[in-house]
């Protein structure tokens, strides 16, 4: 590779990661000044849970004319992809790791990716909005699949109720599930909103990722990394190597080249979710264990995501 071809590949894949780098840095800044405190920081995670998020979701997809010709094997082939990866690192886990408790709490952190924020940020900054047609349907599936292998799992290894009738019940209750369905099935139906109301979603929406990311700058905290730090590096290695390679090499061996390839790989080298945090919190599971996957995860794969980006974008496949 030539040395400008070089240093225009390593500039791109700067221009994705910098701009996270830099409002998760803010984020901390902020909070250590006392800028923003925890209360800003729960208030805001909430209304970007329950409010922006979905509003995003939702005008994005609603806006894609889904139809029988709507291309559905990126999201087919990824939710196939998670799931198989999942009972891999179950299988490959319980052998490094004799609490069950604990060893829920990393496998949850290894598969479970932080794509409605930093990974549809990546997204973004790779593609522009076009990204949204492609990103938005494989986010849905993926979505809906991330609780119900974490409601199993994380029940099984605690002792919780796993019956289908509570899974259903909390898969149901998502605001980022009930706004994509939603949105399939006024794109499906062919219901358009008026355009006032689409511009003051847009408004709403864009807020999305920046608060995000400021508040997931703000809530990275290292105090007690030296405590389970098996747990920590081998959710991390699952986290950024393991299911990244496989995904994306997976989606090679089928076809997939271009934004399609760029979309499967960017949301699946996305960081541990934050959601996985508050799902073990709730859970009574080790608390700490799953912090320290989001702190590590959230830094290291901004240096991961460079480098996957620089070979997939030097392989001309993205």
């Amino acid at each position: 590779m030539a040395l400008d071809n070089f240093l225009d590949v390593l500039a791109f894949s700067f221009s994705i990661t910098m701009p996270i780098f830099l409002i998760l840095a803010l984020g901390a800044v902020l909070y250590r000044i006392r800028l923003i405190n925890d209360n800003f920081i729960d208030t805001a995670s909430k209304l970007v849970f329950n409010v922006t998020l979905p509003a995003l979701l939702f005008i994005s997809i609603s806006k894609t004319r889904v139809s029988s010709d709507t291309d559905f094997s990126l999201a087919i082939y990824a939710m196939a992809a998670v799931t198989i990866t999942y009972l891999v690192l179950e299988y490959i886990f319980s052998f490094m790791m004799k609490n069950k408790a604990d060893r829920a709490v990393v496998v949850q952190g290894a598969f479970r990716s932080n794509m409605g924020i930093i990974g549809l940020a990546y997204c973004v900054n790779a593609y522009g909005n076009d990204v949204f047609t492609v990103a938005s349907i494989y986010l849905g599936g993926i979505t809906v699949l991330f609780n119900i292998l974490s409601v199993i799992g994380l029940s099984r290894a605690l002792g919780k109720d796993t019956n289908a009738i509570a899974i259903a019940r909390g898969i149901i209750k998502n605001p980022l599930i009930i706004a994509i369905v939603a949105a399939f099935i006024a794109s499906g139906t062919g219901i358009t909103l008026p355009p006032t109301l689409y511009k003051a979603g847009d408004y709403f929406a864009q807020m999305t990722l920046p608060l995000a990311l400021l508040c997931a700058g703000a809530s990275l905290h290292f105090g007690s990394m030296k405590s389970d730090m098996l747990g920590t590096v081998l959710a991390s290695a699952g986290k950024l190597i393991f299911i990244p390679l496989t995904l994306t090499f997976g989606g090679y061996l089928l076809g997939y080249r271009g934004m399609e390839l760029g979309v499967l790989f960017l949301m699946s080298s996305a960081p541990t979710a934050s959601a996985s945090y508050i799902m073990v919190r709730a859970m009574n599971g080790n608390a700490a264990l799953a912090a320290n996957i989001i702190a590590v995860t959230t830094l290291i794969s901004l240096i991961t995501t460079s480098i996957g980006v620089t070979v997939l974008r030097g392989l001309n496949l993205m």
